[in-house]
């Protein structure tokens, strides 16, 4: 939950450098919510708190992803990759899943060397 917490905290950085780990485990933390959330929907026969949640995390979804692709050297601008019909989102799940830099690069230090 840690890692959920501390990429909500960031909530509108887009700056540095983001582990697999933090991104998957916020990634996790959200189709869990999601679930429970769609659950509730069905039950309270409305949407609007799925709705207001996907909205609250929308910015700090897309700033995680950013730090995640500057954890291996690409730019911010990489994300609207996903925006290419079919080919974009898988590009976009091969680079998130990539290795980071095990060295510094130019959007910081290694996020693991970093206690």
């Amino acid at each position: 939950m840690e890692w959920y917490v501390g990429v909500l905290k960031k909530y509108a950085d887009f700056s540095g450098r983001a582990r697999r780990k933090e991104y998957w485990m916020f990634f996790l933390i959200n189709i869990i919510i999601g679930i429970v959330l769609g659950f509730l929907a069905t039950i309270l026969k409305t949407s609007i708190l799925s709705t207001i949640y996907s909205l609250a995390v929308l910015i700090p979804g897309i700033a995680v992803c950013i730090r995640r692709l500057h954890d291996i050297g690409k730019s911010g601008w990489w994300w609207f990759i996903a925006l290419i019909p079919l080919v974009g989102p898988i590009w976009l799940l091969v680079l998130v899943c990539t290795e980071g830099d095990s060295s510094n690069n130019q959007y910081g230090s290694n996020p693991k060397t970093v206690v």
